[in-house]
């Protein structure tokens, strides 16, 4: 079974990735097993200065998922590089997602100024979508022409493929996809969490310190499913798909609505094998389907399909 697919000329073994926020700097799970199993992970959301995140209680348990309000609680891109990287080098031997955030466009900018000279970083990742901050974060994602400033000034500054993280809290998610195509964005990852919040009945308060989270979990898969799906038919580039996938079948419904690579977030949290058991089960689930090479599938429910960017299949697409 092939289960090999591109992410804008990053080759990956297969198409599973664990989502920035869930996966640390790798370290972590790297005690369970050998995260070399893994397509690439995105590492977590890392600002210019380090960063405590938000007051405790963050975390909320709802039916179906979760509820988080950590923060962007991180070393700071200098603590990366310096620490993270040089450590991560020691059990993870393939090419990193870096995951950027911030506050302005000048933060934006100097952060992945900063990371694009790092030899382990293969993509990175552009998150204007985190709704747990109070300033910038989700802010540049909901306006079509913020998206784009940001996104057109990291470009003038990077040379490695640039993933920009949508937001799902706006009213029309491919109005903002296709500014930051325009402004240069190479792919897309989505979706980051919906806000949604928890009240204690005893109390009569917020569970959550900062009031509202970011919801993720099976829950979210099909909302997810959707935005996929609509920006991979507006849109012919490579999209990272996430939001509630928990199983290998999850995977390869995310694939066939238009993503090239799928990332496990919040089912980590729940079960730290869970890309490991994913990753194991891919090729029984294809066998089952009649599936031989899993690019083949991506973008095999929009309308007029054909195999899609990212395939290594034989006569069939286009490798990136």
């Amino acid at each position: 079974m092939d289960t090999r697919v591109t992410l804008s000329g990053l080759e990956l073994d297969n198409p599973v990735l664990a989502a920035s926020g869930t996966f640390g700097y790798g370290r972590e799970y790297a005690e369970f097993y050998d995260i070399n199993l893994l397509g690439s992970f995105s590492f977590k959301g890392t600002t210019l200065e380090p960063r405590f995140g938000n007051p405790q209680p963050r975390i909320a348990e709802c039916e179906a998922g979760m509820l988080n309000a950590v923060g962007l609680e991180n070393p700071g891109i200098d603590g990366v590089i310096r620490e993270e990287l040089p450590a991560l080098a020691n059990v993870f031997h393939k090419k990193v997602i870096a995951n950027i955030s911030g506050f302005s466009v000048e933060e934006y900018v100097e952060c992945c100024r900063r990371i694009d000279r790092e030899p382990q970083v293969g993509l990175i990742e552009l998150n204007i979508s985190c709704p747990n901050v109070h300033a910038g974060g989700m802010s540049f994602g909901t306006s079509p022409k913020s998206a784009a400033a940001v996104t057109e000034a990291v470009k003038k500054v990077t040379t490695k493929p640039l993933y920009v993280k949508l937001s799902p809290n706006v009213t029309d998610i491919v109005e903002i996809a296709s500014a930051c195509r325009s402004a240069g964005a190479d792919g897309f990852s989505l979706i980051n969490t919906l806000v949604g919040m928890r009240i204690d009945i005893r109390t009569g308060r917020a569970v959550l310190a900062n009031g509202t989270g970011g919801l993720s979990g099976p829950a979210v898969f099909p909302v997810a499913l959707q935005m996929v799906n609509r920006v991979a038919e507006a849109l012919d580039v490579p999209i990272i798909g996430m939001g509630g996938v928990a199983c290998a079948e999850d995977v390869i419904e995310m694939m066939m609505a238009g993503a090239t690579a799928v990332a496990v977030g919040s089912e980590n949290l729940r079960n730290p094998y869970a890309c490991r058991d994913i990753i194991h089960a891919l090729p029984g689930v294809m066998e089952g389907l009649g599936i031989d090479c899993l690019a083949s599938v991506i973008g095999s429910a929009l309308p007029g399909s054909g195999t899609r960017s990212g395939s290594h299949c034989e006569s069939k697409g286009n490798v990136l």
